[in-house]
Order: C-alpha cells, then sequence, then structure tokens
C-alpha cells in the first residue's frame, strides 16, 4: 500500500489512512481533531461516544483544571 492514489502529482499515501474505530469511516489520521486518540478515532466526537469522554478531558480532570462551581445555596 506504498503507491499514491487519487489525482494529481503526488495524490494520497495509504500508510496514513485510518478506518475510525466507532463509525468506521476511513481518514487521514494526521488531520484528526481527535486530540488523544488520532490513530483511533475520525474525530473527539466519536471518541467521546465510544468511551464516554475524552482522553483531553480526563487529563485536565486529572491535572486539577477543573471549571469552577456554583456554590450551592
Amino acid at each position: 500500500m506504498e503507491s499514491p492514489i487519487g489525482p494529481g502529482a503526488v495524490g494520497m499515501n495509504l500508510t496514513n489512512i485510518r478506518v475510525c474505530a466507532r463509525c468506521g469511516l476511513r481518514y487521514d489520521w494526521r488531520k484528526s481533531p481527535s486530540t488523544a486518540l488520532k490513530m483511533t478515532y475520525c474525530s473527539s466526537l466519536c471518541e467521546r461516544a465510544d468511551l464516554g469522554f475524552t482522553l483531553e478531558a480526563l487529563l485536565k480532570v486529572e491535572r486539577g483544571e477543573k471549571e469552577p462551581v456554583a456554590p450551592v445555596v
């Protein structure tokens, strides 16, 4: 799968194409907006839908970067 595909002189390199673990779509993992699991999910929406959370949100909670909570009255 080293041969380029698509129009133009450069085409697309198949080594960068992955299949999303959630929705099954093919995507270029380098352009995936899923920050932590680029090689597993095509987007952070699929990451959250499959795991119930995003790893980026989990890391923020672990580091103590919680949003301020309104006091209970």
